[in-house]
Order: structure tokens, then C-alpha cells, then sequence
């Protein structure tokens, strides 16, 4: 890949024009009640039960759903409806991830139907430069409990061992194919019950794929107490046996519930005890992949903007361009358009999660934004701040 020069830009987060230059003034409206909606915790917590019983009940909300919050986080109900997104993040000189985000099944066929799914979004993605990622969760392609019993150290039942022996081959099916076309894929993290197995088949697809590029991404979330530890063992085995390293950074998605869980089963936490040492592991670890650049390639997602700005600065003092094809920031579709357009005007390479699906499948996706959005300190306040900047500068009521 050959390095753009990069473009003279002041980067400033707090440029609303570059922000939200793809959104019309309806879509920033809608986006300025949807927000505020969300911020009342009283709502998002009642919507959940609410929604999923008007869903099952047959009632005629689906539209209502498709209009609002489905249209804020999602790119559409199939790749084909995504169209739109990707060509207008593209514009913005955002790519995109095209995440299919059906979960929580338990059923074989469903498994295979959503490997095969996958295995779409990675053909699309070849020769379309719009589509520079790909992405999957291994539990959209076998059991969580499968995974959890694995993780415990029990032992399988003949059965068992013929089920995961289905799930390795989905995985190794996806990355397989992301090696033949070149399309990079990464593989989600999840819940610290089931996450030893995913590491592990994680590990074995960059041995097996990553051998002259890198195409298997593992996640790695750093409010976890031994998760930098974790990348930093994991770029040690990639030298020793050279291959590289492909790490997707993130903070985490499930805090609320591993410190439930811990409390419940009496264990402690594997979750960091403060926000400050999270967001020190974090920031040590784009340090840390600045200082391995040429073993390890990193995604750092994040909606930090004291991260994205420290990662633009490690890159000045390295003398490292802003295209640099080892290093990308992402965020979520819907969110953080300051940090994301804003990013991608100053010609690094930045990408958005467009996750995709039919709309009762992706509830569950949805509903962790919502509940996401009130429970990170600040995000609501930060998001109505910009959208109400951006109506004032249209002159917009």
C-alpha cells in the first residue's frame, strides 16, 4: 500500500462542520432527540423488556424501531441496504466494517448460516477499498456454553468435541478465506468466561494466515488487568515465530457484567478497579505497538478523544505516516462522528463498525449502545454538545 501524503489540517475534535458533514439537517435533528431520549436511564431501561415483548407480541413498532435508533447504529438489514452508509462514510474519507451483528442463537444451522454471512461481508469486501476491515464473533458460529466449558477446563463429551471441532473449522472457513482474497478480518472479544478459547483459536489463525501480511486481528480489552500483559506475551510469540501480530485495542463491552458475575461467584474481577487504569493500559498499549510497529498491526477503537489524540502525537514523533497501513482508529456507527471524520479529513486511516442485520436479530447489539451511551461518563453530554454546535452553526432551531 502506498502512503498519501498527509493532508495540511489542523486537527481539532471540536470541528462540527467536518464532523457532521454527511448529515442533513433532518438527520441531525433526529439524531439530537435520539440522543436525548437515551440519556434518560429511566427509558433505557425499560425499553429493553418493553421492545422485545412488543416484538414478540406482533406489534407494529418495527418501522418506529428502523427509523430511530436502528438507523442511528445500523447500516441497514443486509449488506445491500448498507450501500448507503459505506458511500457516505467513504465520502468523509471513513471506510467501513461491515459487522453482521445477529447473536445470541444456540441452533447448528444458524451457525452456519452465519459463517456463510460472514464469509459475504469478506467477498464484498475484496478489491472495494471503501471496506477496509471485516469482523465476526466467534459465538455468532457456536455455543457460549460450549466456549464456557472449554474455558473451565472441563473436559468434552465426544460430542462436545465433534461440536467445537465444527466451530474451529467456521473460523478457520472465514479466515481461510480472508487470506485468499487479502481482506483483513478481526475476531471480537467477549465475555472473560469464554474468552481463553477465543484467544487461542485467534492465535492459531495468525500462525496459520498472518505468516506475510496481516489478515487475523485478535481484540484485546484493556480494562482487563491482564490484558496488556496479554499483547505484550503475544507480540513476543509473533517475533519467535514470526509472524505478525494483528490487535485490535478497546477498552471493553462487558464491564457490568463481569463485576456482577465476580461478585456473585465470589472471585475477583478481572476487571481493572478504576476508570484511570484502564485508560493507562490502553494508552500503554498504543505506546506499546508504536514501539513494535513492524511485528504488530493495530486497530485502536476507541471513542477516547485524549487516546486518538495521543496516538496522532506518537505517530509525529515517531516520523510514522498518517496512513501507515499498520495502524487504524475506529469507532462505531452513530457515535463519535468528531473523532471519526475528523480523523479521516487529516488522512489517517479510520473506520466505522456498520453493523448489520434484520432488525429483531440486532436488538440485542442495540440495546448494549443504548445502555452503553448513558454508562461511559460524559458520552451523552459530549454527543449533545456537538449535534447542538453544529444546529447552531446551520442556524438551525
Amino acid at each position: 500500500m502506498k502512503s498519501r501524503p498527509a493532508k495540511s489540517h489542523n486537527l481539532s475534535f471540536d470541528n462540527t462542520e467536518i464532523a457532521f458533514r454527511g448529515k442533513t439537517n433532518a438527520d441531525l435533528t433526529r439524531a439530537y432527540w435520539l440522543f436525548k431520549f437515551i440519556s434518560i436511564n429511566f427509558f433505557t431501561k425499560i425499553g429493553p423488556p418493553i421492545t422485545n415483548a412488543a416484538l414478540k407480541l406482533g406489534l407494529p413498532i418495527k418501522s418506529l424501531i428502523k427509523a430511530t435508533i436502528f438507523r442511528q447504529f445500523c447500516g441497514g438489514e443486509s449488506i445491500a441496504e448498507c450501500e448507503q452508509t459505506v458511500a457516505q462514510l467513504h465520502a468523509g474519507s471513513v471506510g467501513s466494517i461491515l459487522d453482521y451483528s445477529v447473536e445470541g442463537e444456540d441452533d447448528e444451522e444458524v451457525f452456519d448460516h452465519t459463517c456463510e454471512e460472514i464469509m459475504r461481508t469478506i467477498r464484498h469486501a475484496d478489491g472495494d477499498d471503501r471496506i477496509p476491515l471485516t469482523v465476526f464473533k466467534v459465538t455468532g458460529l457456536g455455543r457460549f456454553a460450549l466456549l464456557e466449558k472449554i474455558n473451565s477446563g472441563q473436559a468434552l463429551e465426544a460430542a462436545e468435541k465433534s461440536e467445537f471441532q465444527r466451530l474451529s473449522h467456521r473460523v478457520d472457513q472465514i479466515c481461510g478465506l480472508a487470506h485468499e482474497l487479502k481482506v483483513r478480518v478481526m475476531i471480537d472479544a467477549e465475555e472473560s468466561w469464554i474468552q481463553d478459547p477465543i484467544d487461542s483459536m485467534a492465535l492459531e489463525m495468525m500462525r496459520r494466515y498472518n505468516q506475510e501480511q496481516v489478515i487475523v486481528f485478535n481484540t484485546y480489552q484493556l480494562y482487563r488487568n491482564d490484558k496488556l500483559a496479554s499483547l505484550k506475551a503475544d507480540v513476543s510469540l509473533a517475533v519467535s515465530e514470526q509472524f505478525i501480530l494483528g490487535a485490535k485495542l478497546v477498552r471493553g463491552a462487558y464491564m457490568e457484567k463481569e463485576r456482577e458475575r465476580a461478585e456473585e461467584m465470589a472471585y475477583v474481577s478481572p476487571i481493572h478497579s478504576d476508570k484511570q487504569s484502564t485508560d493507562n493500559d490502553y494508552n500503554d498499549a498504543l505506546k506499546f505497538c508504536i514501539s513494535k510497529i513492524d511485528f504488530v498491526s493495530f486497530v485502536a477503537g476507541t471513542h477516547n478523544e485524549f487516546s486518538c489524540e495521543l496516538l496522532t502525537k506518537l505517530l509525529e514523533e515517531k516520523g510514522i505516516p498518517h496512513d501507515h497501513e499498520h495502524i487504524y482508529f475506529s469507532q462505531l456507527l452513530g457515535m463519535s462522528d468528531n473523532l471519526s471524520f475528523n480523523l479521516g479529513s487529516a488522512g489517517y486511516n479510520v473506520a466505522k463498525y456498520v453493523p448489520y442485520g434484520p432488525v429483531k436479530a440486532v436488538m440485542p447489539y442495540l440495546f448494549r449502545r443504548a445502555e452503553e451511551n448513558t454508562s461511559v461518563a460524559g458520552q451523552m453530554g459530549r454527543e449533545l454538545r456537538l449535534i447542538s454546535a453544529e444546529m447552531k452553526r446551520r442556524k438551525l432551531k
